[in-house]
């Protein structure tokens, strides 16, 4: 079996793996795909306005203390490709708590 090292902040961390037997007889292993979570799934903390040249994560460094974490801001404006989430200047994305954790009531 393989092992993917995936760190608990990735976001593949918690999908399953699978695996495919080839006409070779090798098996091969890989992650069952993952499909974006339901935009209702995040709790808004803030909008953040995309200024000319900004990238992703540089955005998430500043909001989530990690660049990597730039997948889970895609996640949360429904991005596949998170690149086009810097690519027009004046484009607000949501700035969320992790899927699945709610947000405080009346904050």
């Amino acid at each position: 079996m393989a092992n993917f090292n995936l760190s608990p902040t990735s976001r593949y961390y918690a999908i399953e793996t699978t695996t495919l037997k080839t006409d070779a007889g090798e098996t091969v292993v890989y992650l069952r795909r993952r499909f974006l979570p339901p935009p209702g799934r995040f709790a808004l903390l803030l909008e953040h306005r995309v200024m000319e040249g900004e990238r992703l994560d540089n955005i998430a460094a500043k909001y989530m203390d990690d660049p990597e974490a730039f997948w889970r801001i895609a996640d949360a404006n429904n991005a596949m490709n998170p690149t086009e989430l810097t690519e027009t200047e004046g484009r607000r994305l949501r700035i969320t708590l992790p899927e699945g954790i709610p947000g405080a009531a009346n904050a």
